[in-house]
């Protein structure tokens, strides 16, 4: 622990090194939950990267609660995440709203036209994400809110990432909770269907960084950006 963090701090030195000199170039470390990664943030480093050339975006990808750690061990710049963080050393700042839609094959009896009574999931097996994912927290907070236990689903199945999880509703095994940002392609071609949820589904996505840690020119520039 000691040995990781006099190597962030001397990372954090040569930051503000180059802040100095009137330099933004170097190291960009980022992390990004399983969705944000795959489908909304490579847009955002690409045209970031086409006007900061210098600059060498690092991506860490993985659930909302590996990137929170990561962030709070300072091996990380900057995170984002679904929902908010829990971690009090972390500065949560929301980004945008994303909604979650039940996501299934186009011959599965959920499919309907209209949107899904939260009370109708419970009579079909599901199609879950793993624990830590923070797809799955917020799923978890929206079935308790509907009157609906945790558990009140029928998980047959759990998936680390939103291709896999995919590809199993795909055979008919199941419905899942997805965003629907994720399922834009396959809903346009017909191999899945997509619902929204009766209440809607919202969640928010976040950026999350050190509160003690002074921000470079360069992650301040990137936060902006984004």
């Amino acid at each position: 622990d000691y040995a990781e963090r006099i190597l962030a701090l001397s990372a954090e030195l040569d930051a503000r090194m180059r802040d100095m000199s009137g330099k933004e170039a170097g190291p960009l470390l980022i992390g990004a939950s399983t969705t944000i990664a795959e489908y909304l943030l490579p847009r955002i480093l690409g045209e970031f990267k086409a006007v900061h050339r210098t600059v060498v975006p690092r991506l860490f990808v993985g659930n909302s609660e590996a990137v929170q750690e990561r962030v709070a061990e300072r091996t990380l710049d900057l995170g984002f995440i679904e929902g908010d963080s829990h971690l009090a050393s972390l500065v949560t700042d929301v980004c945008c709203e994303d909604e979650l839609q039940v996501v299934c094959a186009p011959s599965h009896p959920l499919v309907r036209p209209g949107a899904v009574p939260a009370a109708a999931l419970t009579e079909h097996a599901y199609v879950s994400r793993e624990a830590g994912s923070g797809t799955r927290e917020v799923i978890s907070n929206y079935l308790q809110k509907c009157g609906l236990a945790p558990d009140a689903l029928d998980v047959v199945m759990e998936a680390s990432s939103p291709e896999a999880l995919k590809r199993l509703v795909a055979t008919g095994i199941g419905f899942a909770i997805m965003s629907r940002a994720t399922v834009s392609n396959e809903v346009d071609n017909g191999s899945l269907v997509s619902m929204p949820l009766a209440p809607q589904l919202l969640r928010s996505l976040s950026v999350v960084y050190p509160k003690e840690r002074m921000h470079s020119k360069l992650v301040g520039a990137f936060l902006q950006f984004a």
